[in-house]
């Protein structure tokens, strides 16, 4: 039972018909590319920013619009449905949810060892300053919207864009923006949460299950790490 419900979420590819024209297809890819690089010119300036300042918030912010716009503008970006049962497709809600639990679950666990490694665990506590300042109510904000803003455009054009591998790509370069950052800990969660929304998107053909999974993971660590790293 636990197998079964597993493959539907993330494995049993629901039969749909999302292809692009040659055309469309074309013009997604030349937009997606396009707010790649305006998104890597925001993360720039948000690097360099001080973390937990008004403006590093206000960035973050426009971050967000960036791919949700990016996102939009490249084409039709679809929910997604999986099987629930025999011959029955439902949006993917309660499952992801499940799911970014269950990750949140084994990141809490990785952050109890990684706690007694004093390098890794500095990281960690430099990516939980902002929380630690007062700010949570913005950063839960912040958090949330960019978690959807990133699948909105990770796992939705830039998926759609790609024609070979979409998960290893999609991934890779979600990867690659996060490891930006400088932070070797938040590189490795890009890379593990990457696989399994990309896995989502997969089996589903649309956004609504990496988003939900992704701001149930997040905003879980967001209140879990500090607890644990006594920030």
């Amino acid at each position: 039972m636990v197998r079964q419900w597993i493959n539907r979420s993330l494995w049993d590819v629901v039969p749909r018909d999302h292809r692009d024209s040659q055309e469309a297809l074309r013009r997604r890819q030349v937009v997606t590319a396009s707010f790649v690089v305006l998104g890597a010119i925001v993360l720039g300036i948000l690097l360099r920013l001080d973390q937990g300042s008004t403006l590093f918030i206000l960035m973050s912010l426009v971050l967000a619009g960036v791919w949700t716009v990016g996102a939009f503008v490249s084409g039709p970006i679809h929910l997604g449905r999986i099987v629930a049962k025999e011959d029955m497709e439902v949006r993917p809600i309660v499952q992801p949810l499940l799911i970014g639990a269950v990750l949140a679950g084994i990141f809490v666990v990785g952050a109890l060892i990684v706690r007694e490694i004093d390098p890794l665990a500095e990281q960690i506590r430099n990516v939980l300053g902002f929380a630690s300042e007062g700010y949570l109510p913005a950063l839960v904000v912040v958090t949330a919207l960019n978690g959807v803003a990133e699948e909105l455009f990770f796992r939705g054009a830039a998926y759609a864009a790609i024609t070979r591998h979409p998960v290893a790509w999609t991934t890779l370069a979600y990867t690659i923006a996060t490891a930006a950052t400088g932070n070797i800990m938040l590189a490795f969660a890009a890379v593990i949460l990457g696989v399994l929304v990309g896995l989502q998107r997969r089996a589903s053909g649309g956004i609504l299950a990496p988003i939900l999974t992704h701001c149930t993971w997040s905003l879980t660590m967001l209140f879990a790490l500090p607890a644990i790293f006594g920030v």
